[in-house]
């Protein structure tokens, strides 16, 4: 049977719902204002996440009912990313204590590792470490710790859709090299789906992503990871290889605010692309930049290490030193400079 009339009607329910949601959110005045911590200058409907959530659990619905994904896959998948979608949702139109928000979060990401099993073992150095309880609290931190990230990382027109389009294709593209063919599916529909969407995100945003999409993105991303890593140990690797970008650059940006004592909840614009997209005076470049890295950097290492024996660990630290160069060099976690009005 074939399933490849998924891709159109994930890619029309995406772009159109995105449509709908921008012309709603402008009959109601749903916008983001400019503020002193923005990246952008003009007032932008806000919300256009919802029609990523609603076209990728449509599809983890479809490949359910046709037997591509397993029942603890999707009810993994699909209820921890409609879980923390609605927290982000609720935040966007209102406010949610950080304490509350991260307590949602940690309930999402354990019920995302409880219905996968987990984490696996890890493969290190050619020897498979079964890490037990310590490995499922790693598990737990990483779910949390990319799903905030993929939020602190969406703050430039197009870069969080244009990075998980990325990652996708180039996991799907890992899948088929490995013979992993029934992998490719979720994270194929998942890059259709952010593509409807990216239409009206491409810079100069028409609309944007908000919490409830980038939340629902990084977890979905972490369970494609983990979901992976339980077919192939390697694919953990190469997953984390695909992310570095955003990994690199939030978590950088993390530990200088830590160490210089700032609120890390609080809202700021001191990532790299941040500064990068001021330097540059346009979000394109930099968006564009992200995709280029993606495509001519990360995926071929990933491919190494899943294809061609590059131990994975050693995979990582090659990924991310010049991407870790990349952040001082643009500053990532510097104080802020004062925001120029338009």
């Amino acid at each position: 049977m074939s399933y490849g009339w998924f891709i159109p009607v994930i890619a029309g329910v995406s772009f159109l719902l995105t449509a709908a949601l921008r012309k709603y959110a402008l009959s109601r005045s749903l916008m983001d204002i400019p503020n002193a911590r923005s990246s952008h200058s003009v007032p932008t409907p806000r919300g256009g996440g919802v029609a990523i959530v609603l076209g990728v659990l449509l599809a983890l619905g479809l490949l359910f009912f046709a037997g591509i994904i397993s029942s603890s896959d999707f009810l993994a998948i699909a209820g921890a990313g409609a879980a923390i979608a609605v927290i982000g949702f609720m935040d966007d139109h209102g406010h949610i204590a950080a304490r509350w928000r991260l307590l949602g979060h940690f309930g999402a990401a354990g019920w995302l590792l409880f219905w996968l099993g987990g984490l696996p073992a890890v493969e290190l150095g050619g020897i498979s470490l079964n890490l037990g309880w310590l490995g499922h609290v790693l598990a737990l931190f990483y779910l949390v710790w990319l799903l905030n990230l993929y939020n602190f990382m969406d703050g430039i027109d197009g870069i969080a859709s244009l990075e998980a389009i990325c990652v996708c294709l180039g996991a799907c593209l890992i899948y088929w090299m490995a013979g992993l063919e029934s992998l490719i599916w979720a994270p194929l529909l998942l890059a259709i789906a952010v593509a409807g969407f990216l239409y009206w995100n491409f810079p100069p945003a028409r609309i944007f992503m908000g919490d409830a999409g980038s939340g629902f993105l990084g977890i979905v991303l972490g369970g494609f990871s983990l979901q992976a890593a339980w077919v192939s140990a390697p694919m953990l690797w190469a997953w984390l290889i695909l992310l570095g970008v955003f990994i690199v650059d939030a978590t950088f940006t993390l530990f200088r605010r830590l160490l210089r004592g700032d609120k890390v909840y609080e809202a700021h614009r001191s990532h790299a692309y941040q500064f990068a997209s001021r330097h540059f005076g346009r979000h394109l470049p930099v968006t564009l930049a992200v995709g280029l890295i993606n495509l001519f950097w990360l995926l071929p290492i990933a491919v190494c290490v899943t294809r061609y024996g590059l131990d994975g660990a050693l995979g990582v630290i090659l990924a991310y030193a010049p991407l870790l160069v990349l952040a001082v060099k643009f500053r990532a976690g510097d104080l802020e400079v004062p925001a120029v009005k338009n």
